[in-house]
């Protein structure tokens, strides 16, 4: 079953973003993931939506996105995202 990581975030820094960004891709693709939505405006149609960034990112499985999250490579750069972003990420069963 494939599993999709949503990430849902406020930009603090922009700079320290864009960092990330130049490398996060080449750790999803080890994986088998690749990123189905990313998107800087959101339209709210029902409830709260606070962030105004989100990613989605396919996995083939929810094993896959697992690794990616704690592999050595994402770790090297997941302070990037921490220290720039607000938000949350989550992993998500689907099909």
């Amino acid at each position: 079953m494939k599993a999709f990581v949503i990430a849902a975030e406020t930009v603090k820094d922009s700079a320290m973003f864009g960092e990330y960004r130049k490398h996060v891709v080449g750790t999803i693709e080890k994986f088998g993931g690749h990123v189905i939505a990313r998107t800087g405006e959101v339209s709210l149609l029902e409830g709260d939506w606070p962030h105004r960034r989100v990613a989605i990112i396919e996995f083939p499985s929810r094993k896959a996105a697992e690794g990616w999250y704690n592999s050595t490579e994402y770790r090297e750069i997941i302070a990037l995202r921490q220290n720039s972003t607000a938000g949350s990420l989550v992993i998500v069963d689907g099909t």
